[in-house]
């Protein structure tokens, strides 16, 4: 018999464990000797039917009455359940694993949206909270689905998930990020290490060396983390005005008219974050900076897997090298077991840089570089099947989350960048021939005397271009406008200008020019040209330089904008909607299985949730922040620490705001003052030191480190012994 399929074992498990059976006694058979059916005379006794024979010939028996006492309800009517602390325990990872999956559809789902629209009013408010939606949904569940009396011990486990979530973004992954991002300070000011080796080889003082001559500069080209980091302050002062009544021991209708003051002004704080974003759009910026750092290479990946002659990775997960060689033998033309460069720039032919010859070659030249490892310019079959391996190998467990590291690459990426000013200016120069020479042929000047672009004229140049006057220029006529031009600077052949026109022109994708497109495309050159000369060097020309070699690397890496089409709209949607429904299904049960697992363990919820249930909801920003923090460049590493400061302030006054809207609207009691209060405490210890420096050394981390527990002790202490709820 063949062996089951893994899908097959897991439904079998499963099975198992939603599914309630009784089973038929073996030790006690009828009179006639026939094995019972299960539906002897013992039945009629205080036994159930579920007999079971134990090691031993012992036979254990489970009352009704006990097991109507143990019976567990499942949710749902298919969820299975559990009657011990173990069970729960299991439960709770179960849920948390898949959890995971549903925030990484999330997550996924808005970053294609996000890259799609680009900044704008999606990216200033549904994409913030879509970082904050796990939380967000298991608190409302915890608060809506059940009675009052239930809601009130459920929202009290929510309020953990809350404060653990963002006092684990602010202690063990801002510490994490900071040693994995550390540089030595002595390097990066181009002074002598050897000043700083001066204790000698004593291991307690290289330790102490490294404590606080590595570390990490958040900001080189300007404050925006320190801004980010003074806007997560910000997010403390509702914190605050909410602990008023505990420390001035309000009645309860005078702490209910706070509560919907703390209510309205956490509303204004969230809106006022949206609107802010839209009118200073560089926080959406840097976000989507953030993302695309993430699919850098995705392309050069998947054209090679394409061309595999099977999978790169077999079903466990383990490189494919069986497929591996065969790739090599394809690529291999002349059979001699070796790849040159002329093979390898066949391999990556389909690429959609291909045109840009020079990008291409400087490509190829990367790959060769990291493949070949002996030195001769030559790729052997084990070095192609190891180089593929280790790319495959980094970038396995990220790809399975919709996440694509570029670690591996990042010699690509540092190429890139003289290639994407070269393209630049390549553009530059086929834009003002081009324009030059319409401006020889139209019947007037394409600028009015204000400086702004002449439409009239513009129109009435596309009609002379518009050779069968269609109202469309086709290539074929564009083809001919090219001809007619004399490029002196330009090393493209005609073909390629006109690729690259219709590419420029053509919006709407049809391989045809509208006059409305020629307008606005030529508008838009003729508003470059004009803005040529050099702007005056200021704290945003940084920030702009960046997101302009993003815009381009999209160019050379994909060859084409963003997917904006209708399927990849669908897609995006639909795994928006898909992992909003996994975490709207499984937040309440995965309420109740840590509400039952403290019971079992006689362990407050509220410790269950804060130190587990975060690991799930934030697992894929904190996998995402450490690998962008491990290539230790320093716009990454500022990237990282703004995500960082972005999401607790999101998780701060989103939290809030359910929070209190579950407890003013349900009737719920106040009784979370001292778990808000570590939230504040933490906050404001880390907003102020990373509002007012952009340096951390190492130390800096333990601090961050020692603030985790700090925060559980410090909650113990307030309500046990301080009664602060």
């Amino acid at each position: 018999m063949g062996k089951l399929p893994k899908l097959s074992y897991y439904h079998l498990i499963l099975l198992l464990l939603a599914v309630k059976g009784t089973s038929r006694p073996l030790l006690y058979a009828s009179s006639s000797g026939l094995i019972s059916d299960g539906t002897d005379d013992r039945v009629e006794s205080n036994q159930t039917s579920i007999d079971l024979l134990l090691k031993g010939g012992v036979d254990y028996y489970v009352s009704s009455e006990e097991e109507e006492e143990e019976e567990c309800e499942q949710l749902y009517g298919f969820l299975p359940c559990s009657y011990s602390a173990a069970g729960h325990l299991f439960l709770i990872v179960v849920y948390e694993y898949l959890l995971f999956h549903g925030e990484s559809y999330v997550a996924s789902g808005g970053e294609r949206i996000f890259k799609i629209l680009g900044p704008g009013i999606f990216g200033a408010s549904a994409f913030q909270v879509i970082g904050s939606l796990p939380e967000a949904l298991i608190l409302l569940a915890s608060g809506l689905l059940n009675s009052k009396e239930t809601a009130q011990e459920y929202v009290y486990t929510g309020v953990g998930l809350l404060a653990g979530s963002t006092i684990l973004l602010l202690t063990v992954l801002w510490g994490t990020c900071v040693i994995v991002a550390s540089t030595n300070f002595s390097n990066d000011q181009n002074s002598d290490p050897s000043v700083n080796s001066s204790p000698g080889h004593n291991p307690f003082w290289r330790f102490l060396s490294f404590l606080t001559d590595y570390g990490i500069t958040a900001d080189v080209e300007s404050l925006e983390t320190s801004y980010m980091a003074r806007i997560m302050l910000i997010s403390v002062i509702p914190l605050i005005i909410i602990q008023i009544p505990t420390v001035f021991h309000f009645s309860s209708s005078e702490e209910r008219i706070l509560i919907i003051i703390t209510l309205v002004i956490s509303v204004s704080f969230l809106l006022s974050y949206f609107v802010y974003q839209v009118f200073q759009p560089w926080i959406q910026k840097r976000r989507l900076e953030f993302v695309k750092h993430e699919h850098l290479v995705l392309d050069i990946l998947r054209h090679v897997q394409k061309h595999a002659l099977g999978r790169l990775l077999t079903a466990d997960g383990a490189p494919n090298v069986t497929a591996i060689r065969r790739l090599f033998e394809e690529v291999d033309q002349d059979g001699d077991k070796i790849l040159s460069l002329t093979e390898l720039r066949k391999l990556f032919h389909g690429i959609k840089y291909e045109r840009w010859h020079a990008h291409k070659d400087r490509a190829v030249d990367v790959v060769m570089k990291i493949f070949d490892t002996s030195g001769d310019k030559k790729i052997t079959v084990d070095e192609f099947v190891i180089g593929i391996t280790k790319w495959l190998e980094e970038m396995k467990l990220s790809a399975e989350k919709q996440y694509h590291s570029i670690k591996s690459l990042k010699e690509l990426y540092e190429i890139l960048q003289p290639l994407i000013q070269k393209k630049k200016k390549e553009h530059e120069e086929l834009i003002s021939e081009v324009l030059g020479h319409v401006q020889s042929s139209a019947i007037g000047s394409l600028y009015m005397e204000n400086g702004r672009p002449n439409i009239p004229i513009i129109r009435r140049l596309f009609e002379g271009i518009d050779l069968d006057k269609d109202n469309c220029i086709s290539q074929s006529e564009l083809r001919q406008l090219v001809g007619d031009i004399k490029f002196r600077n330009v090393s493209l052949d005609s073909d390629e200008v006109v690729d690259r026109l219709m590419e420029e022109l053509d919006l709407s994708g049809d391989q045809m020019i509208n006059e409305e497109e020629f307008v606005t495309g030529v508008s838009k050159w003729l508003h470059a040209s004009r803005n040529q000369a050099p702007t005056p060097t200021s704290t945003e020309a940084p920030n702009e330089t960046y997101q302009k070699k993003w815009e381009e690397t999209d160019l050379l890496v994909e060859g084409k904008p963003v997917d904006r089409s209708l399927w990849a709209w669908m897609k995006a949607i639909m795994l928006l909607v898909a992992g909003i429904a996994i975490l709207a299904v499984l937040a309440e049960p995965l309420i109740e299985s840590v509400q039952s697992f403290s019971e079992s363990a006689t362990l407050p919820s509220f410790f269950i949730s804060f130190i587990l249930v975060p690991l799930a909801t934030n697992a894929r920003g904190a996998i995402s922040a450490i690998t962008a923090a491990r290539r230790k460049k320093p716009r990454t590493t500022s990237l990282t620490f703004s995500e960082i400061y972005g999401g607790v302030f999101m998780n701060n006054v989103l939290g809030l705001t359910v929070l209190l809207s579950l407890v003013y609207f349900r009737g719920l009691s106040w009784e979370f003052s001292a778990e808000v209060l570590i939230v504040l405490i933490v906050c404001a210890i880390m907003g102020v030191a990373t509002s007012f420096s952009s340096t951390f050394p190492i130390w800096t981390s333990l601090v961050a480190y020692l603030l985790y527990p700090l925060s559980l002790i410090l909650v113990y202490v307030l309500d046990d012994f301080f009664n602060w709820s």
